[in-house]
């Protein structure tokens, strides 16, 4: 039984190929593409309207020198969104739940931030691991810490992403087993429970796409340090 509620997890195949790559290639074909019409349709405008409310309210904290970094982000939160939701659809699989696709995501872009930080200002990114007027017995206890502090948050930035999406595919597949057993034994606890099933799903949804954008505000405000 412990297996079976895990088996959702595993990553799919047919005749031998591996599905999560139709999975991940899935979200990019359901986003509209502009047209060369003056007016488009109500779908299209929705999307280019979240597309710059969010894209404004990343960037308004960064500097200038960050804001070539607008299209990666948005990009990847649509994108992240986009596979998080397809993930609560029935019979689908969710590559977020994935930590090495979080970690592909995650330490490339870090360490991405770090090194503009590196090439633009060295003194300042470097002084984050020495805080000005440390006491001289605390300098290399600091120095440490700090150091596992930058380290671990690539590895922070994907946990939290999988972990979250698991917990709440576990939960979902938890209650709705139960409700599916107890529909013969105790009707009026099966219909309970499968409100509150139908509660968590939206809660779920919320989840999803929240997770989203955490990944990407973290990844901001470690840009927004760097530039």
């Amino acid at each position: 039984m412990n297996l079976a509620f895990f088996d959702q997890f595993l990553s799919p195949s047919l005749l031998g190929l591996p599905l999560i790559i139709l999975a991940i290639l899935t979200p990019w074909v359901m986003f509209s593409t502009p047209s060369n019409r003056w007016l488009n349709n109500r779908l299209m405008a929705l999307q280019m309207w979240f597309i710059n409310r969010f894209t404004f309210q990343l960037m308004q904290p960064i500097s200038t020198g960050g804001h070539k970094w607008a299209t990666i982000l948005t990009a990847l939160m649509l994108f992240l969104i986009s596979m998080n939701l397809l993930g609560l659809l029935p019979y689908t699989f969710t590559p977020t739940t994935q930590l090495s696709l979080n970690m592909a995501f995650a330490i490339p872009l870090w360490l991405m931030t770090i090194m503009i930080g590196l090439m633009n200002k060295p003194n300042t990114a470097l002084a984050h691991f020495l805080p000005e007027g440390t006491p001289t017995l605390l300098v290399p206890i600091l120095i440490i810490i700090e150091t596992i502090s930058l380290f671990i948050r690539p590895l922070a930035l994907g946990v939290r992403l999988t972990a979250n999406l698991t917990a709440g595919h576990l939960l979902m597949q938890l209650i709705a087993t139960a409700a599916f057993t107890l529909v013969n034994i105790m009707p009026t606890v099966a219909i309970l429970t499968s409100l509150i099933l139908f509660l968590l799903t939206i809660l779920e949804v919320a989840v999803a796409m929240i997770q989203a954008y955490v990944f990407v505000l973290l990844l901001s405000l470690y840009l927004q340090e760097n530039v």
